[in-house]
């Protein structure tokens, strides 16, 4: 029976198809031949035409718009020149500057930026570290707030956790939206963050270390007069200080270009006396970001540092010189490629000088140190939060800062080679 009901369907499509090119050449032939009527389709009233619906997009909520953040790291560091089994320090390294196992922070922050249904905003970063220990929130102290000037580096004695950011945020319907920021938060300058998970690879760079600040106390203006421009300015306490050592205020903003699609241009600088009772000798800092994302899985990325300080302090003591100005400028190179979701390498080669010795102290003041650092790191996501990092990390120098050894703490090399392996656990 369906075969049968089948062949009929073909048949019936068949015959439809061979009789309608007769009929139509019959109908050109004899104009007087019936024509099929077809219904015309009901006329619509311009008002009753009803829009296309559209889904109202339901707002987000306060809750929606926060944004949690929390992590833990540890790692391990193997200085590949140390003699025996005593651990020497990683001379020039801001966190990971000794030869161990170390539980680096535990951190977590909450924030929101300001919306057209919240104009407000906030911003909180908690971290910590356990006592006993040497960690990254020991080294993040600003000046006056859980450190005070009888703290010398590494700050052992100082408290084993830190208010990193602590901020809050307004937005004025001005334009396109001015935006008030006021509190602590970091930094403006530099290609890498305080964030280790945040970065492309472990270790920071001696531009990150040495060239600019990491936090400050202030308040900041941030406006977008163009699509393709955004500026950002405003008074802040200084380097790395909650309550000033001097009486004026520094101050720093940032002009962001998004020149063309996935390339982002930033020129960031801070400007201001950073000497303590000193209401005068600035101390500035040019600092230049550039990103790219356009090619798949591909990141790129560059940063070039200039700071100077008039009537440096340290100079100043040393009496070596008439000029007791100070210079430092570098620049760093970095690329990565995503080569899985899972697999990540990232190399960062980098130049910094220190002209004066000022920056990092690690040769008399007055003269110049040029430093060099070429790592690589192997990033690979092992579970869901779970990264683990393995990196090797080769640093040189002109001059022999490395290798410290007792007694007298006489640097002994110009290399200094590490490898490290690293894991943090993401929460959110």
């Amino acid at each position: 029976m369906t075969r049968w009901l089948g062949v009929t369907f073909i048949a019936v499509i068949v015959g439809v198809a061979f009789s309608a090119p007769a009929y139509a050449q019959s109908l050109f032939q004899n104009p007087l031949a019936p024509v099929p009527i077809v219904q015309a389709p009901p006329e619509t009233k311009p008002g009753e035409a009803k829009p296309e619906e559209k889904k109202d997009e339901k707002p987000k909520t306060l809750w929606e718009e926060t944004t949690l953040f929390a992590y833990v790291e540890s790692s391990w560091v193997w200085n590949m020149g140390r003699a025996g089994q005593d651990h020497i320090n990683n001379e020039l390294r801001l966190y990971d500057n000794e030869d161990r196992w170390t539980f680096n922070v535990a951190e977590f922050s909450i924030k929101k930026d300001p919306s057209e249904r919240y104009p407000f905003g906030y911003g909180l970063v908690l971290t910590a570290g356990i006592p006993g220990t040497t960690n990254d929130s020991q080294k993040n102290h600003a000046l006056g707030m859980f450190r005070d000037e009888n703290d010398a580096y590494p700050f052992r004695n100082t408290a084993n956790f830190d208010v990193q950011e602590a901020y809050g945020m307004y937005q004025f319907p001005v334009g396109e939206g001015l935006t008030l920021k006021a509190g602590k938060f970091v930094t403006l300058l530099g290609y890498e963050v305080i964030e280790s998970p945040n970065n492309l690879n472990f270790s920071r760079s001696f531009l990150f270390s040495f060239a600019i600040p990491l936090t400050h106390v202030g308040a900041l203006l941030s406006y977008a007069p163009a699509p393709w421009l955004s500026l950002t300015a405003g008074p802040v306490v200084g380097w790395d200080v909650a309550r000033d050592n001097n009486s004026r205020m520094s101050m720093m903003g940032q002009v962001s270009v998004p020149a063309v699609k996935d390339l982002t241009l930033l020129l960031n600088w801070i400007t201001g006396p950073e000497q303590f009772g000193q209401n005068s000798n600035p101390r500035t800092v040019l600092d230049f970001v550039s990103t790219y994302a356009g090619i798949k899985n591909l990141t790129l990325g560059a940063n070039v540092d200039y700071g100077w300080e008039e009537d440096e302090t340290s100079l100043a003591v040393a009496r070596t010189r008439k000029d007791n100005s100070a210079s430092w400028w570098g620049w760093a190179g970095y690329v990565a490629y995503d080569w899985t979701e899972a697999l990540r390498t990232a190399l960062r080669v980098e130049y910094f000088q220190d002209s004066d010795g000022v920056r990092t102290l690690a040769v008399a003041p007055g003269s110049r140190v040029e430093l060099y650092e070429v790592t690589a790191t192997v990033q690979y996501k092992i579970w869901k939060g779970l990264v683990g990092r393995l990196e090797y990390r080769h640093d040189s120098a002109d001059e022999k800062v490395f290798g410290i050894r007792a007694p007298g703490l006489v640097p002994t090399g110009k290399t200094q080679n590490t490898l490290t392996l690293a894991l943090y656990y993401s929460f959110f």
